[in-house]
């Protein structure tokens, strides 16, 4: 997989506060471009044994594959659950100008040649 393959990031957290503050890190951080946040949601699943069932918020970012790693360890440090919900979806296709925004959003100065195919 390329480190600049676009990923669809998708988590859930307790309330909009804790949703924005992982957010904010997480573009402060160059992670991600973008954070969209959904509020609203109703959650229900089984947690040790109970069926649980408890108002959430979405978190929805847009990054890339290289810096997965970072985003993983960030996201788990600064939640709160026991078992953070975090999935990267990865993203086939989508609008030139946009996916080059969210891979230049989400480089460190200096790290452009990262992204490049290394040659045959």
């Amino acid at each position: 997989m390329k480190n600049d393959e676009i990923l669809l990031l998708y988590g859930t957290c307790p309330d909009g506060e804790t949703a924005r503050a992982i957010g904010r890190s997480l573009l402060e951080a160059k992670l991600v471009a973008c954070v969209n946040i959904l509020t609203g949601m109703t959650a229900l699943f089984q947690w040790q044994g109970q069926m649980e069932e408890c108002s959430e918020v979405v978190l929805i970012a847009k990054s890339r594959r290289g810096v997965w790693d970072e985003v993983a360890r960030l996201y788990g440090s600064l939640h709160p659950y026991e078992e953070p919900a975090l999935v990267a979806l990865p993203v086939t296709e989508g609008l030139p100008g946009f996916m080059n925004w969210v891979r230049a959003e989400t480089m460190p100065t200096g790290d452009e040649d990262t992204l490049r195919d290394p040659l045959p």
